[in-house]
């Protein structure tokens, strides 16, 4: 991923209501870029009894710092509405902000990511290749 805004990736959101009615919640996204079209799913707790977790699929777009997606919650689910979001991606691709809404309803969201430079990686896979296991003696097969 040569672009830091390209939303390939793990995100850790939550969105507030500005509307009666709605609750705020967290939810974590699995996102997929592929020529600025986005595509994924969300999962996030039930707030209202129905299942453990509610379900979601996301499409949209992004272009360079804007996204916008559908959010469908999982029609075989009690909820089976969509949900529009748009937001803003920060310049280091760590963080998203904007707004949501449908029918009426609507709040504000914020989702984060974080990010590892292929060094630190390669730092990582390195220091796990240096160390070394002492064992004492193979304990023999009963």
């Amino acid at each position: 991923m040569n672009d830091p805004q390209d939303v390939t990736g793990v995100w850790y959101g939550r969105y507030f209501a500005s509307s009666a009615g709605v609750e705020e919640n967290s939810f974590i996204a699995h996102l997929d870029e592929m020529a600025g079209d986005v595509s994924g799913t969300i999962t996030e707790p039930d707030t209202t009894g129905m299942e453990e977790v509610r379900r979601a699929f996301v499409d949209g777009d992004r272009m360079g710092s804007r996204l916008r997606f559908m959010k469908q919650y999982d029609p075989a689910g009690p909820l089976a509405h969509s949900v529009a979001y748009a937001g803003t991606i920060s310049d280091d691709g760590t963080e998203v902000t904007g707004e949501w809404r449908f029918s009426g309803y609507h709040g504000s969201f914020v989702m984060n990511r974080e990010t590892f430079r292929a060094e630190e990686l390669d730092e990582e896979v390195a220091a796990d290749e240096d160390i070394v296991i002492e064992m004492d003696e193979p304990i023999p097969p009963r």
